[in-house]
């Protein structure tokens, strides 16, 4: 079932292997070279649904909080979420050490045991740390791979960015392979589409992309390309409406980690036929989003999890976290609008 349905699902998880063969969701079998046979499974198990992008929990002292991981996963599959991303943007892959970077990602892979499928982001600036990032996620059993591209030395031609992402994805050709298209923090603006068609037969695990920008045109091309060829993922949660009504079957997002129950009602609304009030919850979303950004994001929403009783701690420099003062006004913005309300509106049902 899609985005579109009332009950979300991931569709690589209709039909959840057992732990053994989930290593590899049985794509391959092995972590040789990629065949046709391989690649064509992959393309047929497309991402649906809401799925979070997490926050790595870190202590007083900007170490890790690995313990924080497991109540958040069970926080976050209660509510309906179809798969975690992580180590992305919201996780602050670009602020952790690569042993870092493993040690979360493992940490969410064994907290999740199966129940929803785990995308790794393991993009970086050095090719080198990324290809052993995604080939470390594969070992550990995760299920998608992702990353953006260098961005310091900024990619101007899509030749060079087809052969970094080769590169990255080669690290783990047995997982499905998702370029994470976010041009306002990569720099990287080259057009998307040329990007798809020109890596048909280049990138051989290359499934889709995770599509964090706001031109609608544009998503739908890629989503059309090649009669549907390419999974393409939302990733602008203020625009989960208009990207459902352009097609859109999963979206990956920071604020389902905080108000699943809006975007859920989004979907449901819409589905059912009604725009009217899917349009009023996507607005609830707006408003909320623009709360958010009074302060700086992700420590906002770090501070929010911890409202909720999830103590993921602040964000590293230069983010940082929100002081005592910004964290009360942030509480009082909310409640302003209602969202804790929202909130309480509570899980869906199994």
């Amino acid at each position: 079932m899609g985005i579109q349905g009332t009950m979300l699902v991931l569709s690589l998880s209709d039909q959840r292997p057992t732990r053994s063969c989930r290593r590899r969701l049985c794509w391959n079998g092995h972590h040789g070279p990629v065949h046709k046979e391989s690649v064509l499974r992959m393309k047929l198990n497309k991402l649906s649904g809401l799925v979070a992008a997490t926050y790595t929990p870190l202590n007083d002292d900007g170490r890790l909080n690995l313990s924080v991981i497991q109540p958040m996963v069970e926080n976050l599959l209660g509510h309906g979420v179809a798969g975690l991303y992580v180590c992305g943007s919201t996780g602050e892959g670009m602020s952790l050490s690569s042993d870092e970077r493993k040690s979360v990602a493992e940490a969410y892979v064994t907290a999740t045991n199966g129940r929803v499928p785990v995308i790794v982001q393991v993009g970086h600036n050095s090719l080198a740390e990324a290809r052993n990032l995604a080939a470390h996620a594969q070992e550990i059993g995760a299920d998608v791979v992702s990353a953006t591209c260098p961005s310091y030395f900024k990619i101007s031609d899509v030749e060079v960015l087809i052969e970094c992402m080769s590169e990255v994805a080669g690290g783990a050709p047995s997982l499905p392979f998702y370029y994470y298209h976010i041009p306002t923090l990569t720099g990287s603006t080259l057009d998307i589409v040329d990007f798809l068609r020109q890596s048909r037969d280049r990138i051989a695990n290359l499934v889709g992309l995770k599509y964090t920008d706001s031109k609608l045109f544009e998503f739908q091309e890629c989503l059309e390309l090649d009669d549907g060829r390419y999974d393409v993922v939302w990733g602008c949660d203020e625009m989960l409406l208009g990207a459902i009504a352009t097609g859109a079957k999963g979206a990956i997002g920071s604020t389902y980690n905080i108000a699943f129950p809006i975007y859920q009602k989004i979907i449901d609304a819409f589905a059912s036929g009604g725009i009217a009030e899917a349009r009023l919850w996507q607005s609830k979303s707006v408003e909320m989003i623009r709360v958010l950004n009074q302060f700086p994001f992700h420590a906002a929403m770090k501070s929010v999890l911890c409202m909720q009783g999830l103590d993921v701690g602040g964000c590293r420099l230069p983010q940082g976290r929100l002081s005592a003062t910004e964290v009360a006004d942030l509480r009082a913005d909310l409640q302003s609008i209602g969202f804790f309300e929202w909130h309480e509106t509570g899980p869906v049902a199994n």
